[in-house]
């Protein structure tokens, strides 16, 4: 009778390394998502972060890209280990079979991860034109995920698993572009992605002139969604007259030169009697800042 093969180092160790790589990619989204739903900043050691997180890019039918990340490594990571908790020798016909979707789904998961993590380099490469130091080790993520989901075990028909990753790809690049079509559209027709809805009170659109009367300017980017909730709490019409600086240089009346001329490094930036402040600012705060003396009753008409 012939010995039973061993199986190799890596078909043995396969799931264990998968479920970490797993928790790494888990880690950096939840990370991102949090900060983004709570409306923090992300610390970066590289410029460019904040650009390509603060994009329209970034969000999914109103909700940070990085929580569907999370979702997808928290699945992932859940296959790995799924196998490992069926121990009972009476179940081992159960485990045989897990053990096989659970490769199978890794495998599908892996591929559509990769190919999706793909198009976001692209786009911050060529669209957004910024790094991300964060999204970068996501897709290093994906793109082993999807290396030790191949080689990870012995594929009995590598051709079906070919034409199943082939099949999966054109279902996730038609589904990628499906939702980032009306994105890029947005922004390529219309400099200002997050365009304002609220309306202006009278106090709002005195405080707007206030300001702009004594000099102070706001700095931000078209994309930039705190930029967005800061122009939100004045209103369309209050927004109209404030000294607005836009830093991008594809933004609309870009002026880069300004920005850079007074190191603006985060959006929204206020210059306010010489003094700066970043971030989103309630109205009450501007007020005080600015020596407003105006009624500070700023929801009422």
């Amino acid at each position: 009778m012939g010995r039973k093969r061993s199986k190799s180092w890596i078909h043995s160790n396969s799931r264990f390394i998968i479920a970490g790589i797993t928790a790494v990619g888990a880690a950096i989204t939840a990370y991102l998502a949090i900060e983004k739903l709570i409306g923090g900043t992300v610390i970066c050691p590289v410029a460019g972060c904040d650009k390509v997180l603060e994009s329209p890019y970034a969000s999914v039918f109103g909700l940070p890209l990085a929580l569907f990340g999370f979702l997808a490594y928290a699945g992932m990571g859940t296959m790995a280990i799924a196998p490992w908790l069926i121990n009972s020798y009476s179940q081992k016909e159960l485990r045989s079979k897990l053990e096989n979707w659970s490769w199978l789904l890794m495998f599908v998961g892996s591929v559509s991860m990769t190919i999706f993590s793909s198009y976001l380099i692209y786009i911050m490469a060529f669209e957004i034109k910024s790094l991300c130091i964060y999204c970068i080790g996501s897709a290093i993520c994906s793109l082993c995920l999807f290396i030790l989901a191949l080689i990870g075990r012995n594929w009995e028909d590598i051709g079906q698993l070919i034409f199943t990753a082939i099949i999966v790809g054109m279902i996730t690049m038609v589904g990628t572009f499906a939702v980032y079509a009306p994105i890029h559209s947005a922004i390529t027709d219309k400099p200002d992605a997050y365009g304002v809805t609220t309306t202006s009170t009278a106090t709002k659109v005195a405080l707007a002139e206030h300001l702009t009367n004594i000099g102070a300017k706001m700095y931000g980017a078209y994309w930039c969604s705190h930029c967005r909730d800061q122009k939100q709490l004045f209103g369309k019409k209050a927004v109209s007259k404030l000294n607005y600086i836009e830093c991008d240089s594809k933004g609309e009346n870009s002026q880069t030169n300004l920005c850079v001329a007074n190191s603006i490094k985060a959006y929204p930036t206020w210059e306010i009697n010489g003094q700066f402040q970043e971030g989103v600012i309630s109205l009450e705060n501007l007020a005080k800042l600015s020596g407003y003396k105006g009624s500070t009753n700023f929801n009422n008409p």
